[in-house]
């Protein structure tokens, strides 16, 4: 009898022991996060998120999503609306793009608007990324030249607009950025254009 019991104690013993390097090494494994949306708007009574990936799983992977146009009447218009989010290895990015931007009835256009983001892992830290590329931009009438992040513009109307708005927050093993390409906010207003989210939390 007592040899039995033994016997069941060490094989509970064994496989306790044998599992013990599995749990670690799951807890040691690099986890994703992101998403891009080309455009997300709340507005006129109106709420749409345009060309979204959806958040990407903790275990990374790819996804994408696209949308020829899109034209919300006295709202947005835009074509070749992209999006993409990724993560594997040691870094995980987003991108997100539109093309003949229109907002709120010609206030704000541009050619081509893009963000882009990454989180990357390099000895066990965490560094984040990003930027926006706009070509073609005009507000109110007049052209922006965009060079440091978060420039912001006074409108018509009580309305801003936020060029390359980047919010960050890397910490130790522990990462994310978010690039919105273009933020306008108002009354009753508020539209994003080309978002991308990276986040990283490093082995």
């Amino acid at each position: 009898m007592n040899t039995k019991k033994n016997s069941t104690i060490a094989i509970c013993l064994t496989a306790v022991l044998a599992l013990s390097p599995v749990a670690s090494f799951a807890q040691a494994t690099t986890t994703f996060s992101g998403e891009a949306v080309a455009l997300r708007a709340n507005a006129l009574g109106i709420s749409l998120a345009l060309s979204d990936t959806g958040p990407l799983a903790a275990s990374g992977g790819n996804l994408n999503t696209s949308l020829a146009s899109v034209n919300v009447l006295g709202l947005a218009s835009a074509d070749a609306l992209k999006s993409t989010t990724s993560g594997s290895g040691t870094s995980s990015q987003s991108q997100s793009s539109v093309a003949s931007l229109n907002l709120l009835s010609g206030l704000v256009i541009a050619d081509v608007v893009k963000s882009n983001s990454s989180a990357t892992c390099s000895g066990g830290q965490a560094a984040v990324s990003g930027n926006a590329e706009l070509v073609g931009l005009v507000a109110a009438g007049q052209s922006v030249l965009v060079s440091n992040p978060n420039l912001a513009i006074s409108l018509p109307g009580g309305i801003s607009l936020v060029v390359n708005e980047q919010t960050s927050s890397p910490s130790g093993n522990t990462g994310s950025i978010t690039v919105n390409a273009l933020h306008v906010k108002g009354p009753s207003i508020d539209i994003v254009v080309a978002s991308a989210q990276s986040g990283i939390t490093c082995s």
